[in-house]
């Protein structure tokens, strides 16, 4: 039932698409220009990738919010836990055992247009959910009250957040706060969707992608079209480009992201009790999944 009704939607919404006359994705090359499309983005707007990496291993429920607490099952079982890693332990021939899925299933970027004339707001969650023919007690239903929550809850101190319904929001969110057009997106690329998980990964090498200073990272929402939630900081963000290798010769670009401030985190985020250390104490750095997305200013150098 779950397939029908998004494969219902995914139809209805490329109507809606033809119809707006508008398409994301020229947006993008309007405004961006020089800025390649990452993988993360490029899936939402392909339908035959789309149909492709519907079945891929999808891990729901886990949030990314800070301000979120893992419980003791979360501490010791979460798969999530491998993913945060301290700075020092990031180098080459270090290795990590990983697994490499998506935060929900992929819904395709829908135009601003149309994004905008849906309700985004839990006080319009009945009308949400009959829109989409969602019943209360579904997977699908409490996917959207949960994202809907998080996207709700204040922004932090020195934070500016927005969940985008589209990919023009996302951009103008983006390169607002950066300052500048003139940037680069990010994300983990994985050379097969099915790749099962590999009992290490090596890491090959370590590029920076940006010294220090501003990013802004979206993470993707559990949705029947393309959410994410998108944040930018005023603390130092350090972010990475991992190439890394399977057992099997899988090869992985990862990308990670070290957060140089966390006093502000929930102190039972699964993050310090997978390190073991204290908010604020060190930086946290963790991998991304393959559907968030890192944007940083392209102006600066890489160094190796």
């Amino acid at each position: 039932m779950a397939r029908l009704v998004s494969t219902l939607l995914f139809l209805v919404l490329s109507v809606a698409v033809a119809s707006a006359g508008t398409v994301p994705e020229d947006y993008w090359h309007e405004v961006l220009p020089n800025t390649p499309i990452p993988g993360a983005i490029r899936t939402l707007l392909c339908p035959d990738l789309l149909r492709e990496v519907r079945d891929a291993p999808v891990k729901t429920g886990m949030r990314w919010w800070y301000h979120y607490a893992a419980n003791e099952s979360q501490a010791h079982n979460d798969p999530d836990g491998a993913l945060f890693f301290l700075e020092k332990d990031l180098h080459p021939n270090t290795r990590k055992q990983l697994q490499f899925i998506r935060s929900a299933p992929p819904s395709p970027f829908i135009p601003r247009p149309v994004a905008d004339a849906i309700p985004f707001s839990s006080k319009k969650l009945p009308e949400l959910m009959a829109r989409f023919s969602l019943q209360p007690d579904s997977v699908g239903a409490e996917d959207m009250r949960v994202s809907l929550h998080g996207c709700e809850h204040p922004a932090g101190a020195g934070e500016a957040k927005s969940c985008v319904t589209s990919l023009e929001s996302m951009i103008d969110f983006t390169t607002s706060n950066l300052g500048t057009r003139d940037v680069r997106a990010s994300s983990t690329e994985v050379g097969n969707e099915r790749q099962q998980k590999q009992q290490y990964y090596t890491v090959a090498g370590v590029e920076s992608l940006q010294e220090g200073g501003k990013a802004v990272v979206c993470h993707v929402q559990p949705f029947p079209y393309a959410v994410f939630f998108c944040h930018a900081t005023d603390s130092v963000t350090r972010a990475y480009k991992v190439p890394l290798v399977g057992e099997d010769g899988s090869k992985v670009t990862a990308v990670a992201v070290c957060h140089i401030d966390t006093s502000a985190w929930n102190p039972r985020h699964l993050a310090f009790q997978v390190l073991k250390v204290k908010p604020g104490s060190i930086p946290v750095c963790h991998f991304l999944r393959q559907d968030v997305v890192v944007w940083t200013p392209s102006t600066w150098a890489p160094t190796m």
